[in-house]
């Protein structure tokens, strides 16, 4: 997951936003029917080109995770079916992100289970 103004060179800054906002909702920061700040705000808020957020604000829209209301601007979604989906595909791609660097380690997925169990435990 991307931190606010640490953006990685691996992807695109757009994308990485809607990782951070997708992230921000799915977590409870943005709650459902929270207006969003502007698109001016967020620009400044995370120093890039207000296009960049534009286009990750229309995405989050075609995601399902966010709303525009006419001209009182933009809004979580209120769909919770929406925001769990999303919460589990965020756990998904840590979860692999997770796996593949403890096979690429060596570890079975015997081993795998056996490190969470003992984490979980402590």
């Amino acid at each position: 997951m991307t931190l606010d103004n640490h953006f990685q060179d691996k992807s695109p800054i757009y994308l990485q936003l809607i990782n951070i906002f997708t992230v921000r909702i799915a977590g409870g920061e943005w709650v459902a029917g929270q207006r969003v700040d502007s698109v001016r705000d967020l620009a400044m808020h995370f120093k890039v080109n207000p296009n960049t957020v534009q286009r990750a604000l229309v995405e989050m829209e075609a995601l399902g995770l966010m709303n525009t209301a006419g001209t009182s601007g933009r809004y979580v979604t209120s769909d919770q079916e929406s925001i769990l989906r999303a919460r589990h595909n965020l756990a998904r791609e840590e979860l692999e992100e997770f796996i593949k660097a403890m096979t690429q380690l060596g570890y079975s997925r015997d081993d795998i289970l056996q490190l969470l169990e003992e984490h979980i435990s402590n």
